[in-house]
């Protein structure tokens, strides 16, 4: 997707932070924008913004951990726009912190329930749309740094978000064929209100592990305060998008981290001369049944 004009771009988290940010800058470049969020007052702030930069906007409230919701806003789009998206973001996202041996089961089922559920929710809800309209498009999911490796101190988050990179690479692999293109974004800190979503949590999941009061929430604005402009993100993220970019990481100090990390993957791959008939034999055995399966769906397709 090399030119935005004309396209529709639905935006999960679309009200504020990074996802406002992508609303703002692909509009800038031509797209119509729908924006999703669980806040009804951020969304009508953030539709006021859009239009007074003369970009057509349209908004939702939308809780992306309700699929019948969720369903019914993307009937809403069809019904407003005539078509499904032609680019889905699902951007939403939500955190908490805390030391890993205090997290609930609450902790897990809503920050999991929405970093991963909620990209779940967007992909099986819309990609199937998004096929058969036949039109060329491009899904982009925000995960992050902490999706690249774990973390002691937001282990549900970061869980969840790895998930995210893993969903993503198969959606790319699986979507190819249909002209659609699938990009993962790996932001380390974004200037945002992050650090309050706390507050969004709903009181179902009341039980948490972690201390979540003021002074903990300073203290992540402290960290937040400094991070990437949403805009600039969104730069980037377009960027991607054109170039159908697998991975969207424009933070150039991670570099030599997730080498170092990743170099520590590799190092642990025991080498061939150690089971070279054993590795020969898998090898095939995978090849053969890649092969055979592909028959099979072949001839169920047709």
């Amino acid at each position: 997707m090399k030119d935005l004009q004309g396209q529709l771009a639905f935006i999960t988290g679309g009200a504020s932070g990074a996802g406002l940010g992508q609303a703002k800058v692909f509009g800038r470049a031509g797209a119509s924008i729908v924006i999703a969020d669980i806040r009804k007052e951020a969304v009508d702030r953030a539709l006021g913004e859009l239009r007074a930069e003369s970009i057509t906007a349209y908004g939702i409230v939308l809780d992306i951990t309700d699929r019948a919701a969720y369903a019914a806003a993307a009937d809403e789009v069809e019904r407003v726009f005539g078509g499904p998206p032609t680019i889905l973001s699902n951007t939403a996202g939500v955190n908490s912190f805390g030391p890993i041996e205090n997290s609930s089961y609450d902790d897990f089922d809503w920050i999991v329930g929405v970093n991963l559920g909620g990209v779940i929710n967007g992909c099986v809800t819309f990609v199937p749309r998004m096929i058969a309209s036949g039109r060329p498009g491009h899904i982009v999911s925000v995960s992050s740094m902490g999706g690249l490796q774990g973390t002691a101190m937001a282990a549900p988050y970061a869980a969840a978000k790895a998930a995210v990179i893993n969903l993503m690479e198969s959606y790319r692999q699986g979507l190819e064929k249909y002209g659609i293109g699938v990009s993962v974004v790996c932001p380390a800190n974004i200037k945002s209100n992050i650090a309050e979503a706390s507050k969004l949590r709903p009181a179902r999941f009341g039980m948490s592990g972690y201390v979540e009061n003021a002074q903990s929430i300073a203290s992540l604005h402290s960290i937040h305060q400094h991070g990437l402009d949403p805009e600039a993100l969104a730069e980037a993220i377009l960027t991607g998008i054109k170039d159908n970019a697998a991975y969207i990481i424009p933070y150039p100090e991670v570099r030599d981290e997730l080498e170092k990390h990743f170099k520590e993957i590799v190092d642990s791959v025991a080498p061939l001369e150690s089971d070279p008939d054993g590795a020969r034999l898998r090898v095939e055995a995978l090849a053969n049944w890649r092969a055979g399966r592909s028959k099979v769906f072949n001839e169920e397709a047709n």
